[in-house]
């Protein structure tokens, strides 16, 4: 199940024979799975990386030996990537920033991919993550299959699938003790509220939140190119550097559209971590217009409409 998982992973995100996988390998059992069902489709060269993020006593040691059995039992050359992990954030976040960034830099060429080993049950969790933060749509949809240059193969298959595959190849997987530490929310997410969930609701909750994110993820996909087609529209040159959207174009557009076309107007002109109260404020000026004054907005910016368009710009000292 795990070598057609990513069989067909590789064929829906149209990765051609030929292009480097590099696979990043805890050790866990589901990026170990992983790695073997890579190397066994000989058409991609597929390499691994293992990340250090030097969290726990003897974690460099643990990098090697999984290093080493990448490639010696599964003929899968890898090599370790040590990371430092630091920041705003819990621990979970700050770790993510320094292996993504960590992952890109060791892409074996500027087409390759990355395989993720994210399964269906990381996918429920985070899907109910999302939902329990009022994170929005996009957290919900959850994560996505292809997203140039990760690959998540086995967004379909439950962590007891890549257990049984481990088991049967007779590969040895390691248990991160992090993932019993009920200090992290998504290990509570885990061991208590999606079995609690599964026992209430007679079964079936993981599989069914995944198939929200899928729906909610199609949605999605489909108002952002609505959005995108809006913005195309309402966007005109602005005098000063930047642009400016006409509001009369965008008014007739559902809410969802518009917040989107702002939303990502917004970000690339250089507002960077925008509330959804502040998104809100700014739909205001199109969509609720009274002749209200600007809105200050992160990055030293401010937003207002004037002669019928939304301009961004620095606010006058």
């Amino acid at each position: 199940m795990v070598r057609v998982a990513v069989r067909r992973a590789l064929a829906e995100a149209a990765v051609p024979p030929g292009t480097p996988l590099l696979v990043a390998c805890s050790g866990g059992a589901d990026s170990m799975a992983l790695a073997a069902a890579a190397a066994f489709h000989r058409d991609w060269p597929v390499s691994a990386a293992v990340v250090d993020h030097g969290l726990q006593d003897g974690s460099a040691a643990h990098a090697a030996r999984t290093a080493a059995l990448l490639t010696e039992r599964l003929a899968v050359p890898a090599k370790v990537l040590t990371v430092r992990v630091g920041g705003p954030g819990g621990m979970e976040a700050a770790a993510r920033r320094a292996r993504y960034p960590a992952l890109r830099s060791a892409l074996p060429g500027p087409d390759a991919a990355v395989l993720l080993g994210h399964t269906l049950d990381d996918q429920a969790e985070t899907v109910l993550l999302g939902l329990g933060r009022g994170s929005g749509g996009r957290s919900l949809a959850g994560m996505r299959t292809w997203d140039r240059p990760w690959l998540r193969p086995l967004l379909g298959v439950r962590r007891t699938t890549t257990r049984a595959v481990c088991a049967t190849l007779g590969l040895p997987v390691w248990d991160d003790p992090h993932n019993t530490e009920p200090r992290f929310t998504r290990v509570r997410l885990r061991t208590e509220v999606l079995p609690l969930l599964e026992d209430v609701l007679a079964g079936g909750v993981a599989e069914a939140l995944a198939r929200t994110s899928a729906q909610l993820r199609e949605d999605g996909e489909a108002l952002d190119e609505w959005a995108a087609l809006a913005r195309e529209q309402a966007e005109e040159p602005d005098p000063l550097p930047g642009t400016a959207l006409r509001a009369k174009v965008l008014v007739g557009h559902p809410a969802a559209v518009r917040r989107r076309v702002l939303r990502a107007w917004l970000t690339d002109n250089g507002v960077p971590e925008l509330t959804d109260a502040q998104l809100r404020r700014s739909d205001d000026l199109v969509a609720n217009w009274r002749g209200q004054g600007g809105i200050a907005l992160p990055g030293g910016l401010a937003l207002s409409r004037d002669h019928g368009r939304l301009v961004l710009a620095k606010p006058v000292e």
